[in-house]
């Protein structure tokens, strides 16, 4: 199964007795699956049934679903319901007094389902149901080319996360490397050390300072972060790999990632190391945010 962008887009235009649609679907990331849909006046009765159908197709995103019509031949007569655009005005008088919260424009109290009304000839029960089916039946369309098309975008997040783990993978190994001098470098730190506390005399026994070398040759061993950064490393490949709804799941590895490369930065004895583990946080963070675009 391939990874999922929540990003994309889709737009199918449609005809059913001279009145012509165009649905354009949209998503972006989100922390759960979230809908807008606009519809025109009088297609209310559809909501419903197009929240079910994105709810089949996608498991997770903001999604903004718009149907559009030019009725074309059959002309729709639209008015304005002034008893509803009333209220909707005095609601939004009383609201824009709350510091904050700006006056609605034009374009947006019009919006609002109820004030605009279609005051043309009604359509007969079974024009409705033949317009209702073919609206639906082009959503389903559109949602299998959103798919289609976050499916595209998550094989170019895969490609981009191998790239980052690879870039992961070489400073790991390069930390290892440094972090295998530590023993030398170690004593002769405290070689140093004890020689100048030697010298001041200050009653420090050899004991005591054995213990002081072990703690620091303790506090610097990073093997078990670049052990555990190796193992966050090949369970990202594996989900990867795997593919389908992962993205919450590679979220936290990165987090996990990301503690591990603080614990290295903490403990790093070497500048070199100290490099490493800011380049491995930076590329972390550009790894996390990528990771935040998948399904």
């Amino acid at each position: 199964m391939s990874l999922s962008s929540m990003t994309g887009f889709a737009r199918i235009s449609f005809e059913v007795d001279e009145a012509k649609f165009t649905w354009e679907l949209k998503s972006v990331n989100a922390r759960g699956l979230e809908m807008r849909v606009r519809l025109p006046p009088g297609f209310d009765r559809l909501e419903s049934d197009a929240r079910a159908l994105v709810r089949r197709e996608v498991g997770r995103g903001s999604c903004f679903l718009v149907l559009q019509r030019d009725a074309g031949k059959a002309r729709t007569e639209l008015s304005v319901n002034e008893d509803a655009l009333a209220l909707v005005v005095a609601a939004a008088r009383r609201l824009s007094a709350v510091e904050g919260i700006t006056a609605p424009t034009a374009d947006g109290l019009l919006a609002i389902p109820g004030v605009l009304q279609d005051t043309g000839a009604p359509l007969d029960e079974e024009a409705l149901e033949r317009r209702d089916a073919a609206i639906l039946k082009a959503l389903a369309e559109a949602l299998t080319a959103l798919v289609a098309a976050r499916l595209e975008e998550g094989k170019r997040l895969a490609a981009v996360l191998e790239d980052q783990l690879a870039a992961i993978e070489r400073m790991v190994e390069e930390a290892s490397d440094v972090s295998a001098e530590a023993p030398e470098a170690l004593k002769a730190r405290i070689r140093e050390q004890v020689a100048l506390l030697t010298e001041e005399k200050n009653g420090l026994t050899p004991e005591r300072l054995h213990q002081e070398a072990v703690l620091a040759a303790t506090r610097a061993d990073v093997r078990e972060e670049l052990d555990r950064l190796r193992s966050h490393i090949a369970g990202a490949r594996e989900m990867i790999d795997t593919g389908g709804a992962v993205g919450r799941r590679l979220d936290f590895l990165a987090q996990e990632f990301n503690r591990e490369a603080n614990t290295l930065c903490s403990k790093a004895f070497d500048r070199r190391l100290t490099a490493l583990g800011l380049e491995l946080k930076a590329t972390i963070d550009q790894f996390r945010e990528q990771v935040q675009n998948l399904a």
